[in-house]
């Protein structure tokens, strides 16, 4: 099982000619209302890729959190673990311009009440594969992290958006997922200064024993091991239409792959078909691929190699 411990926020988009310079006010002809944030889009990336999965956050009391819920409850998501808080239900304002290419600024609302102690000890344990991201408050992320293990739980954590990360807290991870950015931006709080993201990455494996995959964009994906070594996966060629939700279904697709027992290879083969298929749709959720979807791209995917 998947157990998802994030953020859930509505996500409102608007397409935009290009995307606003500081200062700058940029018009759109509407806008689209859907449900988003890094663990409601992961649990549903997850759900779609197949995997039975709950969910564990906070959502206001207002008329927001029905649309934030809406898909994930379509999908089979279990929802019974979830919190309603006085703060309004988290809400994202999200530019998307011709290219692809997005701004998102975020205000956090219900996810600021997310704890670890709504996190159940039954849930804990190694049949559980437990995802986070950083849209929650830290603090918490930690103290769920180093209960986790404690219980033989296994961790996922998508650094996203990337903040700093306790150097403990990385060598009781089982993976971390993170984008170029994200990779040097961490390896630069620990002191691990380069300005190339795979080198980040490898440093970061081979430093706190962690398996670390950092996505590439149009050149795919990497995987470094914390015992040396690793595996490289090329892209699908696609056209993308909005990048929005792409990190996110590859790391539900690598979460289900995982769960279902794929190795490592055969996983990031998964996750990176689920995160192209994300781009070739406008919005987060309405863009994450079903199971079907992905298994019929498999063949046009680059074998995977080893680094």
């Amino acid at each position: 099982m998947i157990v998802v411990f994030g953020s859930l926020n509505v996500d409102v988009m608007i397409a935009v000619e290009h995307l606003p310079l500081p200062g700058e006010t940029v018009l759109g002809p509407g806008y689209q209302l859907t449900a988003g944030g890094k663990g409601g889009n992961q649990a549903l990336a997850a759900a779609r890729a197949g995997a039975e999965v709950k969910m564990i956050g906070c959502i206001g009391g207002d008329p927001l959190a029905e649309t934030a819920l809406a898909d994930l409850r379509a999908a089979g998501v279990d929802l019974t673990t979830l919190t309603t808080v006085a703060d309004p239900t988290g809400l994202a304002a999200i530019c998307v311009d011709k290219l692809g290419e997005n701004h998102v600024v975020v205000a956090s609302g219900a996810n600021r009440q997310t704890r670890a102690a709504q996190f159940p000890d039954a849930l804990l344990g190694p049949k559980t594969l437990i995802v986070l991201q950083m849209e929650v408050p830290l603090p918490e992320n930690w103290s769920l992290i180093r209960r986790a293990k404690e219980k033989g739980a296994r961790i996922l954590l998508n650094a996203a958006p990337a903040a700093a990360i306790p150097a403990d807290v990385l060598g009781l991870l089982d993976w971390l997922i993170v984008n170029e950015n994200e990779a040097k931006q961490i390896a630069a709080g620990l002191d691990l200064k380069t300005d190339d993201a795979r080198a980040a990455a490898q440093a970061i494996a081979k430093a706190h024993g962690v398996t670390v995959i950092v996505t590439l964009g149009a050149a795919g994906a990497a995987a470094y091991l914390g015992k040396g070594g690793g595996l490289s996966v090329g892209a699908l060629p696609i056209q993308p239409v909005d990048t929005v939700g792409a990190g996110d279904s590859f790391v539900g697709g690598f979460a289900a792959a995982t769960d279902r027992g794929h190795d490592l290879a055969e996983a990031l083969r998964y996750a990176t078909i689920g995160g192209a298929l994300a781009c070739l749709k406008p919005g987060a959720q309405p863009s994450l691929p079903l199971l079907a979807a992905i298994e019929a791209r498999l063949a046009d995917l680059p074998a995977v190699s080893t680094i």
